[in-house]
């Protein structure tokens, strides 16, 4: 009787000022030790970058929550003017370009065009010198992690990182070729990425043949976690009315659908995908992605309520489960 009570409670729905409570303790922790690289000893020494994808990352959320809680607009605007509204140093890479999504907020929250300017110069150097180079990732050199194809989307993370902040930035303007541009390179990177019988995208073309022990494919959580992120941050830039709409909602769902089989009963999803096994460690940073878009596609109407809403309450306790007692969550998979 005691065990089915608490699987009971743990189905509830949480309260809107408990999650708000917990989002902001994270956030407090985050933001009291954002130089304190202590916490963080394995991390690259580009963490310590504010404009790296690794901060931007958070500074964007933290956009989110200032949204509900405006004690947190301030450090951002206090950000952006010490970095003077600029990018990444590298002119194409998607990873540079996720904290424009940051600084596009801060020009509609008071910063004015200021802040926006050098979001739109950058990317008119993009659009001016558009990278048409391949997809494949070729090493730029033996075991290394990078490629003259990020100067395109050519891992999935980037989804997360560029079409969302060029959709923000033509909603922002009014100039229609940001989301051309977002759109194309999207669905180019879909079409090459993208396994269309498990719904799921490959990190980048490495894993195309990688099998685990099983003989599985592999598919990285956080990196599907980035897409479902990304596709959820587009939908929110783009008009209702938006004929490519549709595309973006139909991957959502067949996105959704896979990923709600692939959730462990402990309410993590692992590192990879498809390796379920009960002995996989928990991975907040992927689950946090997936209970997010859950989240949203049941508010948003996309996504059935009585079959999802169950998963994101499991992935959201599991989160919860996650945060150390001093704020800093944990859990998380190292880049």
């Amino acid at each position: 009787m005691a065990t089915v009570s608490a699987v009971e409670t743990r189905a509830q729905l949480p309260r809107p000022d408990a999650i708000l409570a917990q989002v902001r303790r994270v956030a407090d922790w985050q933001l009291a030790n954002r130089t304190n690289w202590a916490t963080m000893p394995a991390a690259r020494k580009s963490v310590q970058n504010p404009r790296d994808w690794q901060q931007a990352t958070f500074w964007i959320a933290l956009t989110e929550l200032a949204k509900r809680d405006a004690r947190y607009a301030p450090p951002l605007m206090e950000l952006g003017r010490a970095q003077q509204w600029k990018f990444g140093d590298n002119p194409f890479h998607a990873d540079d370009q996720l904290i424009g999504q940051a600084w596009i907020w801060a020009a509609r929250n008071g910063a004015g065009s200021e802040a926006l300017e050098p979001t739109v110069a950058y990317f008119d150097n993009v659009l001016a010198k558009r990278p048409s180079g391949s997809l494949e990732f070729i090493p730029g050199a033996p075991g290394a992690g990078w490629s003259k194809c990020t100067d395109r989307w050519c891992w999935c993370d980037a989804l997360f990182m560029a079409p969302p902040t060029l959709l923000q930035l033509a909603r922002q303007t009014g100039d229609q070729r940001y989301a051309d541009f977002a759109h194309a390179e999207f669905k180019a990177t879909t079409d090459y990425l993208y396994d269309p019988v498990e719904k799921l995208y490959f990190r980048d073309s490495r894993f195309f043949d990688a099998r685990d022990a099983k003989g599985r494919k592999q598919f990285w959580s956080r990196g599907n976690g980035w897409v479902m992120g990304g596709i959820v941050r587009m939908l929110d830039a783009m008009p209702r009315t938006d004929p490519k709409r549709a595309y973006y909602e139909g991957l959502f769902r067949d996105m959704a659908a896979k990923l709600l089989t692939l959730q462990k009963p402990d309410g993590y999803w692992s590192p990879s995908l498809l390796d379920t096994d009960p002995g996989t460690p928990p991975e907040s940073s992927g689950t946090a992605f997936y209970t997010y878009a859950f989240a949203w596609g049941i508010d948003a109407g996309l996504l059935d309520r009585a079959t999802y809403q169950p998963a994101a309450i499991r992935g959201w306790d599991a989160i919860v489960r996650a945060v150390q007692p001093d704020g800093m969550l944990g859990w998380v998979q190292q880049v």
